[in-house]
């Protein structure tokens, strides 16, 4: 038995920020992945950009509270910047101008354009599919592998540990402890942090607690070359407002597509399906002048979603159980945030002191009680 004071079951971004910020609180933290590798499923297949305008109340504000931690790590955390400018542009196709009226009336930083001025962003745009656009300049691509990784030893600075092949296969409160049995060996914790993704409901049920009802929908991506005659790399990322498809440079000549899908799915490693990957084609072509010959890199990942789509950080009803989960496609542009919060939570702290009090309120898991 592997005696720990805090185990953190999930070793993706929530899981891996999360432990680093109590190991280096002092306590000794155990970080336990199910796979091989540590971020194998949505951390690693997550292309996160900061926007600030993105997700509900909650996301926004703990988004917001990152943006400095993002653009001037602690000295030592990362071997280089996490952080990269990128522009956020929205468009209205014709039939979509009240959405956009909507989105800037809510939105924070934005600014409208029309359609020339779109066009001059993005200059493959159609300028019929373009009847309005919005702009978020205070944008940026985050390095979802460097951020991981930093993490990942921050923890190990602190004296903490990663097991991998580490499935939490059974929890069992005993005398005011938690036993963990898996594959690697069984673990005994005071606290558990439940950051497993996808699968923190089916952790919530093998430890008898009240599961979140949470959802996991598939997101496919793919990467296809650039238009002929254009360097995209300094465009931004292009949307409409609808959300129902993006397109982002990448690696300088290449764009990556998406129909910004949102298929439920029972948690597993997913993969892209057929028709998702040809319904992005066909929705970015309906807007951007973009000849598709290949298809150089497809994949998909999971999005999980709490029941209102707000985050989960906080205790449970049960002793000695807190979640991190229901991230959505929030999860990397919240993680420093979402971490000292959920560590601050742990440790019996008050959020307030973090100028957090209103997320935590938000995104406590025991609303779902």
């Amino acid at each position: 038995m592997h005696r720990t004071d805090i185990a953190v079951i999930g070793a993706g971004i929530a899981g891996a920020s999360v432990a680093a910020e109590l190991a280096a609180a002092g306590r000794r933290v155990t970080l336990l992945e199910a796979e091989d590798t540590p971020g194998y499923h949505s951390t690693g297949r997550s292309a996160a950009l900061w926007i600030l305008n993105y997700g509900p109340r909650d996301a926004r504000l703990l988004s917001g509270a990152s943006r400095g931690f993002f653009l001037s790590p602690p000295r030592g955390f990362a071997d280089h910047a996490l952080t990269r400018r990128r522009a956020v542009l929205m468009i209205a196709p014709p039939g979509q101008e009240q959405a956009l009226a909507a989105m800037l009336a809510e939105g924070e930083g934005m600014r409208a354009l029309g359609p020339a001025e779109a066009c001059a962003l993005v200059p493959i745009l159609r300028p019929g599919a373009v009847a309005g656009a919005a702009v978020e300049e205070d944008a940026f691509d985050i390095d979802v592998a460097a951020l991981h990784q930093a993490y990942l030893r921050m923890l190990r600075a602190h004296g903490g540990q990663v097991v991998t092949g580490a499935r939490a296969e059974a929890l069992t409160r005993r005398n005011g402890m938690w036993e963990i049995a898996t594959p690697a060996g069984a673990f005994c914790a005071a606290v558990v942090v439940n950051a497993a993704g996808a699968w923190a409901d089916v952790v919530a049920k093998r430890a008898s607690v009240t599961p979140l009802g949470l959802t996991p929908m598939r997101r496919t991506a793919l990467i296809v070359d650039g238009p002929p005659g254009h360097d995209p790399d300094a465009w931004p990322l292009v949307g409409d407002v609808a959300h129902t498809w993006y397109a982002r440079p990448e690696a300088r000549r290449k764009l990556m597509l998406s129909p910004a899908d949102e298929t439920p799915i029972e948690p597993c490693d997913v993969q892209p399906d057929e028709l998702d990957l040809a319904l992005a084609i066909d929705r970015v072509q309906a807007a951007l002048d973009l000849p598709v010959a290949r298809i150089e890199h497809r994949w998909a990942g999971l999005r999980t979603f709490t029941p209102d789509r707000s985050l989960a950080i906080g205790p449970g009803r049960e002793e000695g159980f807190f979640w991190s989960a229901g991230q959505g496609g929030y999860g990397i542009q919240t993680a420093p945030a979402a971490a000292k919060l959920a560590a601050a939570l742990v440790l019996g702290r008050d959020p307030g002191a973090l100028g957090l009090a209103e997320a935590a309120r938000l995104a406590d898991p025991r609303r779902f009680a």
